[in-house]
């Protein structure tokens, strides 16, 4: 069986207000205790004597008889004296990873990141795509500037024109329809 010392949490809703209890470790915050120790109200100011009130006595007993306080305790422990002497030595408390993101966490992030690496690689090629067609064309551009101009036959050109004039008529034809729909 191992012991704490540590808050019970009693008042009503919105209102806390803890009494420092002795109970086993493996018993509810509220349920069954041993001792009750002294109180704690954190609706007081700090500097109320009324705030925090536990038997200094009665702590260090159990703490000879292996009890240990909960984080919250020790520090009201270690602010009470007996015979000139804090009831018990406080430590803060460190812990380095408590802000560390969880295992799920972590593999998001570094999906994200590839996925961004992965867009600039895409983006970086998509620029590099774009400069060898400028370059290709120009030197198209180049290639047929420097080449004597043949002469277009004269059955050529009116293919040509064909499909850009079957193309000018088609939304000609469209837009009577449009037209005719609005009629009541």
């Amino acid at each position: 069986m191992s012991l704490k010392i540590r808050l019970a949490r009693g008042g009503s809703k919105k209102r806390p207000f803890y009494s420092v209890v002795v109970a086993d470790s493996r018993m509810p915050r509220d349920g069954r205790n041993i001792e009750k120790l002294g109180t704690y109200d954190p609706r007081l100011p700090k500097d109320s004597d009324k705030r925090v009130q536990i038997d200094g006595e009665k702590a260090v007993a159990w703490i000879k008889k292996g009890a240990k306080p909960t984080d919250r305790v020790a520090r009201f422990l270690s602010q009470i004296e007996v015979d000139g002497k804090p009831v018990y030595t406080w430590k803060n408390s460190n812990n380095p990873n408590k802000g560390e993101p969880g295992k799920k966490a972590k593999e998001r992030i570094e999906e994200k990141a590839d996925k961004v690496v992965a867009a600039k690689e895409a983006e970086k090629e998509a620029k590099e795509a774009a400069k060898a067609a400028k370059a290709a064309a120009k030197e198209a551009a180049e290639a047929e500037a420097a080449a004597p101009k043949e002469e277009v036959p004269a059955e050529a050109a009116p293919a040509e024109e064909a499909p850009a004039e079957a193309a000018a008529e088609t939304p000609a034809e469209d837009a009577p329809a449009a037209e005719e729909a609005p009629k009541e």
